[in-house]
């Protein structure tokens, strides 16, 4: 973004009206000082105005919420959205009326968006940052159904004394059932196939 430049009696007047034009606050912004202000002959004759040129940050948080602003704007979604960095990490929380869309058939719109704004937030930066997307707690609750579902289905495997083949999944919910399993001295998950139909076993120990 090439900014915003404005002039006025002082650099703080000047990024002020740069500011208020932007829509944004002083940590969201470059600040650039142009031009110092000087005073003229008798302060009068000759004097120079401050002129600064001010420019939005190009910070992961900006980059996830201006491409989701534009995508749901254009799906005329109305939503609250809160982002937080931590760590390298970038978490979405979407709530609002009629989100359920985002979600998609097992989570694979919202896997789908979360991917497209993990690539627009690393794009042409040499620090990578991982985004988790959620929708109204979907992830929350689908991680909770998964790890019942393992539950249940490794005992299912035990007494039966064979192999249960599961669904194809995305690896993220491949990794919560392995997870969820994982120190069992009765029964061990692998998983086989080629994406997307890739899908976990589950065997008994013999």
């Amino acid at each position: 973004m090439e900014g915003v430049e404005k002039t006025a009696k002082t650099v703080e007047e000047a990024v002020s009206q740069a500011l208020a034009q932007l829509g944004i606050s002083r940590e969201e912004a470059e600040i650039e000082v142009l031009e110092e202000p000087t005073r003229g002959f008798l302060g009068l004759l000759g004097s120079r105005p401050a002129r600064v040129r001010v420019r939005v940050k190009d910070t992961p948080v900006r980059r996830a919420r201006e491409l989701l602003d534009k995508l749901l704007g254009a799906m005329n979604l109305p939503v609250d959205m809160a982002i937080e960095e931590k760590e390298n990490n970038l978490f979405i929380d979407i709530e609002g009326r009629d989100v359920g869309i985002l979600i998609g058939r097992r989570g694979e719109t919202l896997d789908a968006l979360q991917y497209l704004v993990t690539l627009y937030v690393n794009k042409n930066k040499t620090q990578r940052y991982k985004v988790f997307l959620d929708v109204e707690g979907y992830r929350r609750r689908r991680e909770e159904t998964l790890q019942r579902l393992a539950i249940k289905l490794a005992e299912k495997a035990k007494q039966r004394g064979r192999n249960v083949v599961l669904e194809p999944m995305s690896s993220h919910e491949r990794r919560i059932i392995h997870t969820a399993l994982q120190g069992r001295d009765d029964i061990y998950t692998y998983s086989e196939g080629e994406e997307p139909y890739r899908k976990i076993i589950i065997s008994p120990k013999k």
